[in-house]
């Protein structure tokens, strides 16, 4: 238990590695290590990216008919 509303079940061990369930409240995101770096990552370039690279919507884009 991770405070009152967070489990983690041992699922499965094989060898060296063992398989984890996660329950926690839908409002928690819960990510595997890696995943989470790589979204950090893509995060973190996003807010380097200088706006003058960004692509521009065309001049119609917003356009209502």
């Amino acid at each position: 238990m991770l405070g009152d509303d967070i489990t983690i079940h041992v699922m499965e061990i094989v060898g060296n590695s063992a398989r984890v369930g996660i329950e926690a409240p839908k409002s928690l995101p819960v990510y595997r290590e890696e995943i989470w770096a790589a979204v950090k990552e893509e995060n973190e370039a996003s807010a380097r990216a200088e706006a003058d690279s960004m692509p521009r919507p065309a001049p119609d884009a917003g356009a209502r008919v």
